[in-house]
């Protein structure tokens, strides 16, 4: 059984081939698709054989994946490119005779209005009509998504956000690697819909406590308006169009976006999520 996995030298990407070689999977029967031979050096020198081919090259994509029978489709980090993309690979698969699709998509994507949803529910749609056996991972928050807070801990013992009450059901990326790679190795998932979610859940001073952790030094939530958060985004440097992505997403946050009582990432992995500590620790 050949495995391959896209975006295999991103950091989730990357963490699901070694999850799949800790599983057991021998290296020369994953695929690791990469942009271009230089970045997945690292990959060869332990057995993984290569495919290169970017998100965007459809036939590029269809002879990487030649003798491909299970896919990891880890979802693009181009935001507003990323359907496009996802259908280049989707297409391609099906070209190439790929069986099963794991995809990561997006935590609570049923009800979701982050920005971020609507190419993850396009995609899923476009598995659906794909007639390709797949499974849906529908990620929670990576904590280590909340690195750049141990920057503005160690400046001004502060964490910022627009969230209010809200806790976020984190957990780190290799439990969502280790996920993807149970399930692509596994029997039985096939046409399920996995909601991912860490625990415990944590609010955002909850957080700042975990950052303060990891610096040595106390760190205190700072609960602000969208534009007043912007504008502290601004102020460290993020480009004003991005901050203002960043700060719109914090009211999404607010109504509960990000959280679950979900424990099917525990069942998957057979043990318990992450914490934010060791997560930003690492």
């Amino acid at each position: 059984m050949r495995i391959a996995v896209t975006g295999a030298t991103g950091h989730l990407g990357g963490q699901v081939v070694e999850s799949l070689l800790a599983h057991g999977v021998a290296a020369d029967d994953i695929t690791a698709i990469v942009r271009s031979p230089a970045k997945g050096a690292g990959l060869t020198e332990v057995g993984v054989r290569l495919g290169v081919a970017s998100y965007d090259d459809e036939p590029a994509l269809v002879s990487a994946f030649d003798g491909v029978d299970r896919l990891v489709l880890i979802s693009g980090s181009e935001v507003g490119q990323r359907l496009a993309q996802h259908a280049n690979i989707i297409n391609a698969a099906k070209t190439a005779g790929v069986q099963f699709i794991v995809y990561t998509s997006l935590l609570n994507l049923d009800t979701s209005e982050l920005g971020l949803a609507i190419e993850h529910r396009g995609t899923e749609e476009l598995l659906a009509a794909s007639g390709i056996d797949h499974t849906l991972l529908r990620n929670g928050w990576y904590w280590e998504n909340y690195a750049s807070a141990i920057d503005s801990g160690k400046a001004a013992g502060k964490f910022f956000g627009a969230v209010g009450s809200a806790k976020v059901s984190g957990a780190a990326r290799r439990d969502y690697a280790e996920a993807a790679a149970v399930v692509v190795t596994g029997e039985g998932h096939t046409g399920k819909v996995y909601e991912l979610a860490g625990s415990p859940a944590l609010s955002y001073p909850e957080i700042a406590d975990a950052v303060g952790t990891v610096i040595g030094s106390a760190v205190v939530y700072v609960d602000q308006s969208v534009e007043e958060y912007q504008k502290t985004l601004e102020g460290f440097g993020m480009p004003a169009q991005t901050a203002a992505v960043y700060a719109a997403m914090d009211p999404i946050i607010a109504q509960g976006a990000l959280y679950s009582e979900s424990t099917g990432l525990q069942k998957l992995i057979g043990r318990p999520s992450t914490s934010a500590v060791e997560a930003l620790s690492a």
